[in-house]
């Protein structure tokens, strides 16, 4: 008797266990439509195919709702988040999408979990369908860390301190590693590959690897030295004639940078250009207390003359170099009389042309004008005669470097020195036109 209660005893302890095993398998659950549909006639192969649609029909459903259920939970606590922060990074991150990207993460464990019980009866499905997934969390991964990435590069540029660096350069490159590691572990999880034998696979095509990528690394080399070297900002005006741009810079990226001109045309130039050929970059001018203004006005050479007395007292009626012409003339007088030079000839002795007293007037005119800096260069200079004439140049710096008033000071000044020719008994040159061959009657 007592032998028969211990024999009872190991025995239900027996299908306990079994029990237990079954449940921790999935089999108490994943043959229940197995077992419906059998007793229903169906045949045995057919019956485990429906079974396995049938399960793995459940498990997508679940899927869905688990993911819209924490995508909701996540979004909203993201959100709330984000209104009681005073930073605007979390705001990026609902922007950005992150929240929604990371509900895929449990789901797609639990399928990885359930996945297997699904496909027991049909191991070769099974390990496709595992693969997959796997390749899918690395899609996944890939998913969460460029969301993140756009988020840095979006709150990057809206710090002071970072707004005229290249941050979508640097973002393109973790990116384009990132992409690389992750097609890399795809291509070993399909063909079974160890990931440090790819690797080693992979080194031996490097340099076809490194022609195929080969402008992005030039672009990645450019990138650096251009921040390093702090040669283009965002911002800033440049003037790249091989390429024919001439505006202000936009975006810096691994590839290209974008230019967008004065007359609101995109000009774009590869990220390399600005390291191997030349173009001309206007922040110190924009930093500077001053724009240069350089331009000259060409004088007729047989317009130049010694000037008479009576033609000094004209002159002398001029205010700003009345003080500069008795000065000056009582200093030439002086020296003539020293040397007892014979005047009866304007050549001979030291004498004042009507050019050297027009440059002092432009040069006085300049330095009083209430639109130039006084604190930097001023110069009125004589440039070497060629066949147009005798060039004067201009050379000095407005206060106000905005284009459109720079242009309307630049202007102003030439419009009066022109004009004032005439008074010098200077003329300008011009080449002659039609009108210049007419007879007058």
């Amino acid at each position: 008797m007592q032998e028969t209660k211990v024999i009872d005893s190991i025995q239900s302890r027996t299908v306990q266990a079994e029990t237990l095993d079954a449940i921790q398998s999935g089999d108490s659950y994943r043959h229940i439509i197995l077992e419906y549909l059998t007793k229903q006639g169906v045949s045995e192969n057919t019956a485990e195919y429906l079974n396995m649609f049938g399960l793995l029909l459940i498990l997508l459903i679940a899927m869905f709702l688990l993911y819209f259920v924490i995508r909701k939970i996540l979004v909203k606590a993201f959100s709330q988040f984000a209104s009681a922060s005073k930073t605007n990074f979390d705001d990026l991150l609902v922007t950005n999408k992150v929240p929604r990207n990371i509900a895929h993460i449990i789901p797609l464990l639990v399928a990885m979990e359930f996945t297997p019980i699904i496909f027991k009866d049909f191991p070769n499905f099974d390990g496709v369908i595992e693969k997959g997934l796997q390749v899918f969390a690395i899609v996944l991964t890939l998913w969460i860390v460029r969301s993140f990435l756009n988020t840095l590069k979006d709150y990057f540029k809206t710090l002071p301190r970072l707004k005229d660096k290249p941050i979508d350069s640097y973002i393109q490159v973790f990116m384009i590693f990132a992409w690389v590691a992750g097609f890399m572990s795809a291509i070993a999880i399909i063909t079974d590959t160890p990931f440090i034998k790819f690797l080693t696979a992979l080194g031996a095509a490097s340099a076809v690897i490194i022609l195929v990528f080969k402008d992005t690394i030039l672009g990645f080399v450019a990138s650096i030295q251009v921040s390093i070297n702090d040669m283009v900002r965002i911002g800033d005006w440049i003037t790249f004639e091989k390429y024919g741009a001439d505006g202000d810079v936009t975006e810096i990226n691994l590839a290209t940078v974008k230019v967008q001109n004065f007359d609101k045309t995109i000009t774009t130039i590869p990220t390399y250009a600005l390291i191997s050929d030349s173009f001309k970059n206007w922040r110190g001018m924009v930093n500077s207390d001053g724009r240069r203004i350089k331009r000259s006005i060409s004088i007729k050479l047989d317009s130049v003359h010694y000037l008479t007395k009576e033609q000094l007292e004209t002159l002398s009626g001029i205010q700003i170099i009345n003080p500069y012409l008795k000065q000056r003339q009582a200093d030439i007088d002086t020296y003539n009389s020293e040397y007892n030079i014979d005047k009866t000839m304007l050549l001979n002795g030291r004498n004042l042309t009507n050019l050297g007293v027009f440059r002092k007037y432009a040069q006085t005119y300049i330095e009083k004008h209430s639109a130039i800096n006084k604190e930097m260069t001023i110069m009125v200079r004589q440039l070497a005669p060629t066949a147009q004439g005798i060039p004067i140049e201009i050379y000095a710096f407005s206060n106000d470097k905005r284009w459109a008033n720079y242009e309307y000071i630049m202007a102003d000044i030439f419009d009066h020195l022109i004009a004032a020719l005439p008074y010098f008994n200077l003329e300008l040159f011009e080449l002659p036109s039609g009108s210049s061959f007419t007879l007058k009657p």
